[in-house]
């Protein structure tokens, strides 16, 4: 049905910022590409030039590119105005694209009569019977024409590499617009023209377009008769934790949003690869994941979105990563022993800024009078030589002796007085990164 070398394409609209549902289509069209040796195109959807905006093209650029994500080749459907209006002009001839004349509040009125009657709100081909006279009276009044696709009888019948067979027929749709009366052509039309232009093999999209693939099914034929259709492949829909679906308005979920927060994009871009699959996440970046990938593990069912899952994901990823993987989003002055020391406790990366303040301070830490003796003992016995991790065990050890205690009750009033949290980093790594006079201050502090 297809080429050996598939020809994929991710084809986002510059509307909005890139969000975790439009992020998987591409990684998933990138890595089937990738593990078939074939092409990734980067389409712009932008002949909506009343929304698209050069912000969020560049923002689709810089999202795609911090998740791994690059692309063969890249393209601007607003660069293509003239081919789409040529492709036109060969429907109209054909008869296949007809004008319409009728207004939304028309258009309207006919779906609630229709609804009326019990009967599917699909539009009623009213303009096909038009006659030269009749357009040319609408064209008189100052009405211009908008185009529709007379859709085959028939059905639409495909086996989807997801979704498994599918058929829609025809008569359950309305006659497509195409071009509106401004003389914009619509996605269902461009992307058509686009994938043929451009050899595309394989349409790899969300379960959303079902009903689209079976009108670019037909309107392929008409442009194209014989030539061989690509595969296609629906994707199910991500919900939210909740079961709501995902927008890409909505901020919670875009990738600005991860980005900001801290989540690494190896981990964003893996836990996507696989959302949906049968196989289970893993810390593996694009590369690792490409030679195994294959649609054949999608599920049919939605998958959800689980925050916790991917920040689990994000935290085994921190706490293997090398200090250079992470060096310039790290504070100022942060070095290999602050990370080394730090990582294993922390599920976002911007987390490393409060444990920076906790070695280099100032902190509050609780007064713990309960423990002034081991308090008090600690001050006394405080090393001034050698400041490393060898200095905690020692310190330890002569702080026990001293005091006569052992285990948590030993432990807990140091950890509380030296980073004023009870949970966090080995105090043996951590103890060298705080100046000795910092120790002092909050020793005294704590024990008063």
């Amino acid at each position: 049905m297809n080429a050996s070398t598939p020809h994929v394409r991710f084809a986002p609209s510059p509307t909005g910022y890139l969000h975790a549902g439009n992020a998987r289509q591409a990684i998933v069209n990138y890595l089937f590409a990738r593990a078939r040796g074939g092409r990734f195109t980067l389409r712009i959807d932008d002949t909506d030039a009343e929304r698209s905006r050069p912000v969020y093209e560049a923002a689709i650029e810089q999202d795609l590119a911090w998740l791994g994500v690059t692309w063969d080749d890249k393209f601007n459907q607003s660069a293509r105005l003239d081919r789409y209006a040529a492709v036109a002009e060969t429907l109209k001839r054909a008869g296949r694209l007809y004008p319409c004349f009728e207004s939304e509040e028309e258009l309207a009125a006919k779906r609630a009569l229709r609804a009326k009657r019990k009967l599917p709100p699909i539009y009623d081909r009213a303009m096909l019977s038009l006659t030269p006279e009749q357009r040319a009276a609408a064209e008189a009044n100052g009405k211009t024409p908008y185009w529709r696709f007379k859709l085959s009888d028939g059905a639409a019948i495909w086996d989807d590499l997801v979704l498994g067979e599918r058929t829609i027929r025809f008569n359950t749709l309305s006659d497509p617009v195409l071009i509106r009366a401004d003389g914009t052509p619509l996605y269902t039309f461009t992307s058509v023209v686009d994938d043929l232009d451009t050899g595309i093999t394989h349409v790899i999209r969300g379960e959303d377009h079902t009903t689209n693939t079976a009108v670019q099914m037909d309107l392929w034929r008409a442009l194209a008769p014989g030539k061989p259709l690509p595969a296609f492949a629906h994707l199910p829909l991500i919900s939210d934790i909740a079961g709501d679906k995902l927008s890409k308005r909505s901020g919670s979920v875009s990738l600005r949003t991860f980005r900001r927060d801290g989540i690494e994009p190896m981990a964003l871009a893996a836990y996507l690869a696989r959302l949906g699959s049968r196989r289970d996440p893993e810390p593996l970046t694009l590369a690792e994941l490409a030679p195994s990938f294959n649609l054949e593990a999608f599920s049919r069912g939605a998958p959800r979105f689980d925050a916790k899952q991917l920040l689990s994901l994000n935290r085994r990823i921190l706490h293997n990563v090398a200090f250079d993987f992470v060096a310039d989003r790290l504070p100022e002055g942060a070095s290999p022993a602050f990370w080394q020391a730090i990582r294993g406790n922390i599920d976002l990366l911007s987390e490393a800024r409060h444990w920076w303040e906790i070695t280099h301070g100032p902190i509050d830490p609780p007064e713990i009078p309960e423990a002034r003796s081991i308090l008090q003992a600690a001050l006394g016995s405080l090393p001034e030589a050698p400041w490393d991790e060898t200095t905690w065990k020692s310190w330890t050890t002569m702080i026990a002796a001293a005091t006569d205690t052992r285990g948590k009750a030993l432990f807990m009033p140091l950890r509380l007085a030296l980073t004023g949290e009870p949970h966090g980093p080995d105090l043996a790594a951590l103890l060298p990164l705080i100046p000795r006079a910092l120790v002092i201050e909050r020793l005294e502090r704590a024990a008063r």
